[in-house]
């Protein structure tokens, strides 16, 4: 069934719509997925919050006019899907990655991470990259690891004194007589 022109036109106003507030934008290209490997590609990216779309080549350039993806989108050739986020690269790189590993039959075009053209090896190498979460994480990490060692070493002084304490009455070395200081 043929899509009419106010249909494309409607798809390419929502497509444009969404394209001008996404940060990130990878373009790939698909052969013989069954159903099943698609559900479970988008199931996997609506996790990591990003979207998925099969276009048209012409739909998907003129959807992009005047945005940061404008570039990526020109020329495109072939069976073409775009998965883009307004939310962390990192996570939709690694789960397209995941995929493409499981799914030789998915391959990379191109990409654009906050506003910027990256090559294939570019996505491959960012899907690699530990996610935002993980980079505040080791952050902070860095950050009280110093307090953790200043706390620990003055805790030592009084935990070391109640030791050497401990031993000496257990040794009975503070028991006995005490002599009068100038007896």
């Amino acid at each position: 069934m043929a899509v009419t022109r106010a249909k494309k036109t409607e798809q390419v106003e929502q497509l444009g719509t969404e394209l001008k507030k996404v940060s990130s934008v990878i373009v790939a290209t698909y052969s013989k997925l069954t159903v099943a490997q698609d559900y479970e590609l988008r199931k996997t990216l609506r996790s990591s919050g990003a979207k998925y779309r099969v276009v048209k080549n012409t739909l998907a350039e003129r959807a992009a006019e005047g945005t940061k993806v404008e570039e990526v989108l020109k020329g495109l050739s072939g069976v073409t899907s775009i998965a883009y986020t307004e939310g962390d690269p990192v996570a939709l790189a690694k789960a397209l990655a995941k995929y493409a590993k499981d799914n030789p039959e998915f391959t990379f075009k191109a990409g654009v991470v906050e506003g910027r053209v990256v090559s294939i090896k570019e996505i491959e190498a960012l899907a690699t990259m530990p996610s935002k979460e993980e980079l505040y994480s080791k952050l902070l990490f860095l950050m009280n690891a110093p307090a953790q060692r200043l706390v620990t070493a003055m805790n030592a002084v009084g935990r070391d004194l109640a030791v050497v304490l401990n031993q000496g009455v257990e040794k009975q070395k503070f028991g006995g007589e005490a002599t009068p200081a100038g007896v």
